[in-house]
């Protein structure tokens, strides 16, 4: 993508954030909300505060690098604990979980942004994500939740782009998805399974992965790296120490999938129930 275009569409994003005059944004540290919510503070300054959940659907390592980002770029921040787990249409773990979810957590969010007189909720949805399956869209739609990177124009790798041209360390960090994504539709999500699956996942990234997923099949974890990467699994003290530390979470079976990782490859059940 030319230069001029991707600093375009910079431009009309920062319009935009003039418009709403004033912001909070759901802040995850991600990619994309780190760097909506640097353009917004830049825009906006005192008008705009990152909110900040505290969830059993998210690991206790993002939500630290997530507060770390906040301080070390001055970001006024809000945090929010949430209870998911307290929700029957999330437990429950339907094919339409992430449009329950973000009805909650926008919800909670709505108030709170409205208790500290801000106007407007914005997320960190991009161009990209309209490809994927994001039931939690409707939810957002519903409640009025700006997206203005999408109003702007702006694809993963144009964000990415410009938050390297900026020095955030979030550029090249890997996408984030809640941990529920690592479990089957229709399997009721616990906090001991959630945290089974974010501890397991903590093992992989002390071994220095930079993208990894534990998609959990009951007594079986299945791992998904980027195939470049299996050549750190697989030498014996790696791999017997995995599988040592998996094992110790209850997981009986431990599989490396060959394919390597797919974003949102959960999904791909639902699609075939389409069919």
């Amino acid at each position: 993508m030319p230069t001029e275009i991707v600093t375009k569409k910079k431009e009309k994003l920062i319009t935009r954030l003039k418009a709403l005059q004033s912001v909070a944004v759901a802040f995850s540290g991600g990619v994309d909300s780190a760097f909506l919510a640097i353009i917004a503070r830049q825009v906006l300054g005192d008008r705009m505060v990152a909110l900040k959940a505290v969830s059993p659907m998210h690991s206790g390592r993002e939500h630290r690098a997530a507060l770390q980002f906040a301080k070390t770029f001055d970001l006024p921040l809000s945090v929010i604990t949430t209870d998911e787990l307290g929700v029957a249409g999330i437990v429950a773990n339907p094919a339409e979980r992430c449009y329950h979810c973000k009805q909650y957590l926008m919800g909670l969010m709505a108030d709170q942004a409205a208790e500290m007189g801000f106007a407007h909720i914005a997320h960190g949805a991009n161009l990209d994500d309209l490809d994927d399956y994001r039931p939690g869209f409707k939810a957002a739609k519903e409640l009025d939740i700006k997206a203005p990177l999408i109003d702007a124009g702006l694809t993963k790798a144009e964000i990415r782009r410009l938050s390297r041209d900026m020095g955030l360390p979030t550029w090249n960090r890997p996408s984030m998805a809640c941990l529920a994504s690592r479990i089957p539709y229709g399997t009721p999500l616990t906090k001991s399974t959630l945290e089974k699956v974010a501890q397991a996942e903590d093992h992989l990234y002390e071994l220095g992965l930079t993208a990894c997923r534990v998609r959990h099949h009951g007594n079986l974890a299945r791992i998904e790296v980027d195939p470049v990467e299996f050549a750190t699994l697989l030498p014996g003290p790696a791999r017997e120490g995995l599988v040592a530390r998996l094992k110790a979470l209850g997981y009986d079976h431990i599989c490396l999938d060959l394919e390597g990782y797919v974003q949102g490859s959960m999904n791909r059940a639902l699609a075939k129930q389409a069919t």
